[in-house]
């Protein structure tokens, strides 16, 4: 166990443990951002009379953040350091959670969304600087596992992210169902929204409270400076030469197909799961927080697959292990599609035991031996959450129609997922049998 934690944390003698530690640690923090906000689609279209569409805004103002801000923060971190690109963006995250604030007094849904998008700008800077900072803290062959380990507590701020959206927020809502919210007054209307905006900001303040004293911490923190001996920016002769690179390429499609896939299967199992348990007899807002507590038990299997995936890279090819666990999700979606009941809730749980490998493994795979370049390398797979963005909405407009070829659509909506996991599969394949 000794050796295994200095072949993990050394390089040259030099110990990166509490380095690691504090970074790590951000990994959790923006895990919790991630999975309060996917309720959030539903919350909001609830909160302010909008179609699912409308309210999978959300996700296309968070993910776009992480788009637009991917390569300046790449930049930044190229011109200063690391440690700069992680305080920035711990400074961007608490703003964007404190103009939760001013968002509620407006009381109208786009200040929220621009909320958002400086929020994933912080987010933006965080990975971009957290993800190769992880990697450079030890030997180059033990750096796949080393971000796979950071990652595995990523899902533990996911999980606590989920257990306040479903306790704070989606339980304290007014109970009203849509339905019934269409059919109040405006005076009642902007009552009854007031006070569900009211609820619904809170931990996003507290959120920012914590934010600030991480960067506090860090900031007084001596951190290494390892990795960040060029500052030197060659932006297009970098992106040529990192993108001319197969298996770095490959990467970034590969992870833009995972991220939405991702993020559709924890975003979309509410209004799945809804469906399901309403059919049964519950109410509206029963059946939502019972499959975000479905959603809770998914996060705790993708937290527990992601340490024991974390092993058997030990032993195993990653591009092998990718593949196999690709083709699984497809299998579970397909379940997700054909079933009606909740055996199709069953498979959309088992799907998340699948993803835990894929983004830090892709990530991984596709960064290896960039040296200097994995900065701006870091930045294009940053981008690719772009998948997140885009996808997302596509489901939603699927699940807008209700009803096709006599299937439930959020049912059919699943084929997304399912061509995604394919995507991955092939990247897996590719990784193990030509850019090996």
């Amino acid at each position: 166990m000794k050796d295994t934690k200095q072949s993990l944390l050394k390089k040259d003698g030099i110990s990166y443990l509490i380095p690691f530690i504090l970074i790590t640690a951000c990994f959790a923090l923006w895990g919790f951002a991630n999975d309060i906000t996917n309720p959030m689609v539903k919350a909001f279209s609830k909160i302010f009379r909008m179609s699912v569409t409308d309210g999978a805004l959300v996700q296309v103002a968070f993910y776009g953040g992480y788009f637009a801000m991917a390569f300046p923060a790449a930049i930044f971190i190229r011109k200063y350091s690391y440690k700069a690109g992680i305080l920035l963006g711990l400074g961007l995250y608490a703003i964007g959670a404190f103009l939760f604030v001013p968002a509620k007094m407006i009381g109208e849904y786009y200040p929220f969304l621009f909320a958002y998008f400086i929020l994933t700008c912080g987010l933006s800077f965080l990975e971009t600087s957290a993800n190769p900072y992880i990697l450079s803290m030890g030997t180059e062959e033990t750096a796949t596992r080393r971000l796979n380990l950071a990652q595995s507590f990523n899902p533990m701020g996911s999980l606590l992210g989920m257990f306040v959206a479903m306790n704070f927020i989606q339980a304290r809502l007014n109970p009203m169902d849509t339905a019934q919210r269409a059919t109040l007054s405006e005076a009642e209307f902007s009552a009854v929204k007031e006070a569900d905006l009211s609820v619904l900001i809170t931990p996003y303040i507290i959120i920012g409270l914590v934010i600030l004293a991480m960067f506090l911490l860090i900031r007084f923190t001596k951190m290494p400076k390892n990795a960040d001996k060029s500052h030197q920016i060659n932006f297009i002769p970098t992106l040529k030469r990192i993108f001319s690179l197969p298996r770095y390429r490959e990467g970034v499609i590969a992870q833009f197909f995972y991220v939405g896939v991702q993020i559709m299967c924890w975003t979309f199992i509410i209004q799945y799961g809804t469906r399901v348990f309403m059919a049964e007899g519950m109410e509206e807002q029963a059946a939502e927080v019972l499959s975000q507590q479905y959603n809770i038990v998914a996060m705790i299997i993708f937290c527990c697959s992601r340490f024991i995936c974390t092993f058997l890279l030990r032993y195993l090819n990653p591009g092998k292990l990718l593949m196999t666990l690709a083709i699984a999700g497809g299998i579970f979606t397909i379940g997700v599609i054909t079933f009606q009941d909740v055996k199709g809730m069953y498979c959309l749980v088992a799907v998340s035991a699948c993803m835990s490998l894929m983004f830090p493994t892709i990530y991984g795979i596709a960064l290896e031996g960039l040296g200097e370049d994995a900065k701006f390398g870091a930045a294009g797979l940053i981008m690719a959450i772009l998948g997140g963005s885009i996808l997302p909405p596509m489901q939603a407009a699927i699940i807008d129609l209700k009803e096709i070829l006599g299937m439930p659509a959020v049912n059919v909506s699943f084929i997304l997922p399912f061509i995604c996991f394919v995507v991955v599969a092939f990247y897996g394949l590719r990784t193990a049998t030509v850019h090996k």
